[in-house]
This record gives structure tokens, C-alpha cells and sequence, in this order.
């Protein structure tokens, strides 16, 4: 059992969403960056889609009562584990203290995990062997806050809430019956920066986006869909888990161009009567009545997810042929990592750190 001491600003349970039920206009949500939900989950033998902790920006604290297997992946966060509660203050002792990204954590019972504020990107996310145990709503765990939907109690996580887990895999559990009271072990294994970053791209000044043209790009002006294409969006702090709200040129459609409301998904970028374009999230809605100008493809959905209030993102376009070849060349990386995952955790705890 995990007890929330302080939730952190929008910690969320998170899956790969509830798909099929869009024609009944709930959208799909899940994670927004579904590559680290799944690499979190791999590094502790989870299915790829078993529900997570999404963290925005800054992270919770949390007391684990009795062991367990993490992992953090996204976002650079420092993690901070504490003997116990009551260390937690302005001048805190801890039995550990680093930046334990992409890799494996135990954890002893009584123990209390804090996560900070994160360094880079928008969301890190929280897996634990044997996932999260919430309800499923409509064959998903995952929590669409403005409906009061699924997740925990359909709403964030608040101080005091109290959150379980199923059980590891049995390979993670004969580690964990070995495990002393409030120890704390980090696996010698990693997941390689190359791997991720090129992914996430969280360290670059000027995010680059893939995207197909929209139904809509004909009825905007030359003018404007040249500057869509060749010029960079700042991001607003408006932005949340339903859109991406960018700034940049005013985008003008030609003259007399009305539509009546269409499906739209994840990714689609639509441009409002103000000019300035919103990239729908995972909670979007499932209609819209504004020009769709293009789609983000699904390979860099991971990368618009990380984006932080202040940068600034460039789209390019892609045929699709090229954007089906990212995806599918991004989910076999995902899945091979995971097999390399299972492979180590069947190995053992060997002495020296290697990077998968």
C-alpha cells in the first residue's frame, strides 16, 4: 500500500487510454507520452500498458509501506527516498538521494519516496512492479479528470489517498522477499541515453515535430500554411492534458471557408479564429469545428507531450509512408527493450552497471 502525503501539482493514474467509445464522445486520454509509460513499466516487468502515476511537473511524495520495484522515466526528476515520514522537513535526512531515471529501483518497506521538480519535460512517469490497482472503466484504468472518470476516484491524486498494487512479476517478487527493511538498491542496469533522448528530444532549445497536412491545409492562404511549415510556436501555459496551445504567426484562412464539426484525434492540430493553433491531447474531445491545418504523427506524440510552457516547437512534413515507418520502427524498439528487460531481471543483480 502507497499512502500521498503531498500529490504533487497533477499526479494522475494513467494507462494506454479506453479506446472505442469515441463515437459516444469520450476521448481516449492514457498517458500523454506513451513511450515512458511503457519503458517504466519494461524496466519493472509490467505489461507495456499497465496503468502509471503520471507526474506533471512537479512530482508527489509518497510512503511506501511495504517493498517494491520502481522505475521513473520521462522528465529529469531527482528522486529522493526517506528513512521515514517524519524525515521530511526543511532540513530532511534521507537514505537516498540522485537522479535515478530509466532504470530499475527497490525499495524497503516503510520507506518514503519523494520525487521533485522536474528538470526537463513536462511528465515523468511512475510504474511499480505488478501496476497500479484501480478499477477499470471502460477497459481502462485511466483518469479523464473533467468527466470524473476512472483513475483513482476519476480525479488527481490528493494528499491522503491510499493506492495498491497487483503482484510482480514472480522472477521481481524473489528480489523483493530478500530485501532488508528501508533498503534501497538500484539496479546495475540502465536504459541508454541514446535510446530515449533522440525520442524525447528534452534537452533541445527548438523541438522538431513530424506532421501530415490536414483535410483542412487547402483553405488556409498560401501565406499562412508557408509560415506553419517554416516558422516555430512558443508554448502557452494555458496548455493541459486536452491541447497544446501554441503562439506564433497568425494563421488566416481564405476568405468564406465554414465547416461544420468533425472527428478529430490526438495530434490534430486545429487553428481557432484567433490564427494561433491548438495540437489536440489525449483528453481532447472527440469533435471539433475548427480548420484541422495538419496531424502530428503518432511516433512524435511522445515529444509534443514533454513540451514545457516557454519552448518552442517546429513542425516539418512527412508523407505517410514515413510516418508509419516511425511508428513502427519506435513500438519494435519499445517492445525489444522489453524482452532485453526480462532477459536481465532473469540473469540476476549482477555486480557491474551495463546499459541495455
Amino acid at each position: 500500500m502507497v499512502v500521498v502525503i503531498r500529490p504533487g501539482l497533477w499526479t494522475t493514474v494513467q494507462d494506454a487510454g479506453r479506446h472505442g467509445f469515441q463515437r459516444f464522445g469520450v476521448s481516449v486520454g492514457g498517458a500523454l507520452d506513451r513511450f515512458s509509460m511503457a519503458v517504466a513499466n519494461a524496466l519493472v516487468g509490467n505489461p507495456l500498458h499497465a496503468p502509471v502515476l503520471e507526474i506533471t511537473l512537479t512530482g508527489p511524495v509518497l510512503h511506501f509501506q511495504r517493498s517494491a520495484v520502481l522505475a521513473v522515466c520521462g522528465g529529469d526528476v531527482t528522486l529522493t527516498i526517506h528513512a521515514r515520514e517524519g524525515c521530511i522537513g526543511p532540513d530532511p535526512r534521507w537514505l537516498f538521494r540522485a537522479p535515478v531515471g530509466w532504470r530499475p529501483l527497490l525499495v524497503g518497506a516503510d520507506t518514503v519516496l519523494e520525487l521533485g521538480v522536474l528538470q526537463s519535460g513536462s511528465r515523468a512517469y511512475l510504474a511499480v512492479a505488478g501496476g497500479w490497482d484501480v478499477p477499470q472503466v471502460l477497459g481502462s484504468a485511466s483518469t479523464l479528470a473533467r468527466a470524473g472518470l476512472g483513475g483513482y476516484q476519476g480525479r488527481a491524486l490528493q494528499a491522503g489517498d491510499r493506492l495498491a498494487w497487483g503482484t510482480p512479476a514472480p522472477v521481481l517478487a524473489r528480489w523483493l522477499a530478500g530485501l532488508p527493511v528501508q533498503a534501497v538498491m538500484t539496479a546495475p542496469w540502465h536504459v541508454s541515453p541514446a535510446f530515449w533522448q533522440d525520442v524525447l528530444a528534452l534537452h533541445q532549445p527548438e523541438v522538431v515535430v513530424r506532421a501530415l497536412p490536414g483535410p483542412q491545409a487547402p483553405w488556409f492562404t498560401p501565406e499562412s500554411e508557408q509560415l506553419f511549415w517554416q516558422c516555430a510556436f512558443q508554448v502557452q501555459s494555458a496548455s493541459d492534458r486536452m491541447g497544446c496551445r501554441l503562439r506564433g504567426p497568425r494563421l488566416a484562412l481564405r476568405a468564406g471557408q465554414e465547416m461544420l464539426s468533425e472527428p478529430v484525434c490526438a495530434g490534430t492540430v486545429q487553428v481557432p479564429p484567433d490564427g494561433q493553433p491548438i495540437v489536440l491531447q489525449a483528453d481532447g474531445q472527440t469533435t471539433g469545428g475548427y480548420p484541422k491545418l495538419a496531424q502530428v504523427v503518432r511516433a512524435d506524440g511522445p515529444r509534443l507531450a514533454q513540451l514545457r510552457p516557454g519552448q518552442w516547437v517546429r513542425f516539418v512534413p512527412v508523407t505517410w509512408p514515413e510516418a508509419q515507418a516511425a511508428w513502427r520502427s519506435l513500438r519494435q524498439s519499445v517492445h525489444t527493450l522489453a524482452w532485453a528487460c526480462q532477459a536481465r531481471w532473469a540473469e540476476g543483480w549482477p555486480e557491474n552497471p551495463t546499459p541495455l
